[in-house]
């Protein structure tokens, strides 16, 4: 089983490299200094005139993983960049710092280094928190933000209360990061309504980054984000549960709106890859304004507006 996993994790892996190359992009590692290096596909000619688009991972092997369906969208009308958040594909540090402001931190050094100073980004899950907190604390330079199935507004005590499916952060650690084969079933039913395979490495260090989003996260202590922001989520999300996207939508306010994709789990964007990609077009693309919040008009005819916000 796992030989065949990392077999399909070199080849998919190969197909990426490829489509990432074919889309303009080439890959670069910056050295951040005090031990950190962070590894991110960048384009290979930058327009000026052209928008920039961050595009920030959740859990999994590397972040060509989770965009390379879509890069195609996005390449012709912004300069795309796509890092390896720390611990993920050839990113690391040697500072023992784990938190997602760090890791928010580190991605706007990166950004900087390669001179863009104003973008807008997406979130997967895990990438969502490191993309609220960069929203957070850097809100003149992040313009749209995509949050996709992104837990922000979990706090610790929803795991007595019985919000997730797992009882402690040491279960979901084991399931994140598989290292059996029942564990990987395990994770496969979690994330997906219909299944796909996924390998990690750097065992350690993401358990640790799972610990530091989860322990002691309070809503009352959560700043609140001012930009334009698109909530994306799987109906029957079973790590981060749909009722985090409501509450994440009541949290941000009137800048934010949320879409519900039905039938569609905590992996939604490689399961109704077109669907996503609709929402993120729509939005980042051809709504020069924020949309109306309103589910009958625009082009996010999924919109679910959240009736109890306020």
């Amino acid at each position: 089983m796992m030989l065949k996993c990392f077999s399909f994790t070199a080849s998919r892996d190969w197909f990426y490299r490829y489509s990432f190359a074919k889309a303009g992009l080439r890959a670069h590692s910056a050295n951040l200094g005090d031990g950190t290096v962070m590894h991110c596909w960048v384009p290979r000619i930058i327009k000026s005139s052209k928008p920039s688009l961050l595009l920030l991972h959740g859990f999994g092997a590397n972040a060509m993983w989770q965009y390379g369906q879509h890069l195609h969208i996005f390449t012709s009308r912004f300069n795309v960049y796509v890092p390896d958040l720390l611990f993920f594909g050839e990113s690391y540090t040697s500072r023992p710092e784990r938190t997602d402001s760090f890791q928010a931190q580190c991605v706007m050094r990166l950004m900087e280094a390669h001179g863009v100073h104003r973008m807008n980004l997406v979130g997967i899950s895990y990438g969502g928190f490191v993309g609220y907190s960069m929203a957070a604390q850097f809100q003149e330079k992040i313009e749209k933000v995509v949050l996709c199935c992104a837990g922000v507004c979990l706090e610790e005590k929803d795991m007595d209360n019985g919000l997730f499916a797992v009882p402690n952060l040491d279960e979901a650690a084991s399931i994140l990061l598989p290292q059996t084969a029942e564990k990987l079933r395990e994770l496969i039913r979690f994330s997906f309504v219909k299944p796909a395979v996924m390998c990690t490495d750097y065992v350690k260090e993401k358990r640790e980054l799972i610990q530091a989003i989860l322990h002691g996260r309070n809503l009352s202590v959560l700043p609140k984000i001012t930009q334009p922001t698109l909530i994306i989520w799987g109906e029957k999300d079973q790590i981060f549960p749909v009722e985090l996207g409501h509450r994440l939508k009541r949290h941000v306010g009137e800048s934010s709106q949320l879409v519900i994709i039905k039938n569609a789990g905590h992996a939604v964007n490689l399961e109704k890859a077109k669907e996503f990609a609709k929402h993120l077009k729509s939005f980042l693309i051809d709504s020069a304004a924020f949309p109306s919040p309103s589910p009958s008009t625009g082009s996010l005819t999924d919109f679910i507006h959240d009736k109890n916000q306020g």
